[in-house]
């Protein structure tokens, strides 16, 4: 699907940050509605007898469902189709009724034929501090104004 936006105008400087997504508390119907969404039945996710006879306290929240709330956090800044790739690697369990807030801050810009590439640097994390996702994404926007692309690179760490 094509979309209108023009993407040339987003900003495209390391360090830029996009604005976090809070996703609503993890409910046991949010666990259910993605097992069948998802096709993942895993009964650790939806049966809370199963959590606690793996010694859990409760079901948690799929990793996937996390995956996809980042997914929607790069997809409120620019079009789906200006997604190259999202990777990460799950860290924590996201426990029922907690709420993850992503977060994505762009890491790297560089020119790609006639698009700019950022790097973006994705994280979930809950209300304690626990970091359940980190990772990375890369998205395209429009070559656009050099101007806007002052601080490109790497950043240091």
């Amino acid at each position: 699907m094509s979309t209108s936006v023009d993407t040339s105008t987003l900003p495209a400087v390391v360090g830029t940050e996009l604005p976090p997504l809070e996703a609503p508390a993890i409910s046991r119907t949010t666990l259910a509605l993605f097992a069948g969404a998802s096709g993942d039945h895993n009964p650790i996710h939806i049966d809370a007898d199963v959590a606690r006879s793996a010694g859990l306290d409760d079901v948690f929240a799929h990793g996937m469902l996390s995956m996809a709330y980042l997914g929607r956090l790069l997809t409120g800044w620019v079009p789906q189709e200006c997604v190259r790739s999202l990777r990460v690697r799950f860290l924590a369990v996201t426990p029922v009724h907690a709420r993850p807030v992503c977060r994505a801050q762009v890491t790297a810009v560089e020119h790609v034929a006639d698009e700019r590439h950022l790097t973006l640097a994705v994280t979930v994390a809950l209300s304690d501090g626990t970091t359940t996702l980190a990772g990375e994404a890369v998205v395209a926007l429009a070559a656009g104004d050099p101007s806007k692309t002052a601080h490109e690179g790497r950043e240091n760490h």
